[in-house]
């Protein structure tokens, strides 16, 4: 199976990511965990994209498009793999097409988690962070569920003004990929409301019925 994921913040994408990539059997690559791995080990395209950073630039497309294919070509992606992250804008999309079409490996869907926006803002701006392990919990909650911490508190950008500008810079930016996709005709849609397990299998119902 290759996939990837698509929807605005809030939309439960990276939770999504790591239940379907193990019913699957892929690697859940995202762009942030590819950075960091970059970084760490001091590559070419680590030191590159440091160099934007530490300049307080956004990493330019041409260094995280380069980051993500030389990640597709490792071992565990051989059979397949679910990208959470990427790509961000259409330019992305069409470097990933000319790619895997190079490497006769075609993306079989864009997977996209449709949500309202106002239970976008509703689920985050309810969300507390635990600040010792990072852990997300309910602002009704009096500690931390993973290391049972008390220190819980909102993060700037789960504060309703941030996540609304969020939205927006979505809408701007990432939303065009979806049309792309649709286009593509590799568009699947699946309500991102319910349980976390009642969207995965709502996922894996509409992902079965790819030929």
């Amino acid at each position: 199976m290759r996939l990837l994921l698509v929807g605005p913040p809030g939309a439960g994408k990276g939770t999504q990511a790591q239940f379907l990539a193990a019913h699957y059997s892929i690697p859940h690559i995202s762009t942030g965990d590819i950075f960091r791995a970059n970084l760490k080990a001091g590559t070419d395209l680590g030191n590159q994209a440091k160099a934007f950073m530490d300049r307080g630039e956004l990493v330019p497309d041409s260094v995280t498009n380069e980051m993500v294919k030389d990640r597709l070509t490792h071992d565990d992606a051989a059979k397949g793999f679910l990208l959470d992250g990427y790509p961000r804008n259409v330019v992305q999309a069409e470097v990933l097409r000319t790619f895997l079409a190079e490497r006769d490996t075609p993306l079989q869907a864009a997977l996209e988690l449709s949500i309202a926006n106002d239970e976008i803002i509703k689920r985050l701006s309810s969300r507390r962070t635990c600040r010792a392990c990072g852990a997300s919990a309910a602002a009704s909650a009096a500690k931390c569920s993973s290391c049972n911490e008390t220190d819980l508190y909102q993060r700037e950008d789960d504060k309703e003004e941030v996540i609304t500008r969020r939205l927006e810079v979505y809408q701007e930016q990432t939303s065009p990929l979806i049309a792309f996709y649709r286009g593509e005709g590799l568009l699947l849609t699946i309500p991102a409301v319910g349980s976390v397990a009642e969207i995965t299998e709502r996922a894996i119902t509409e992902l079965s019925r790819l030929s």
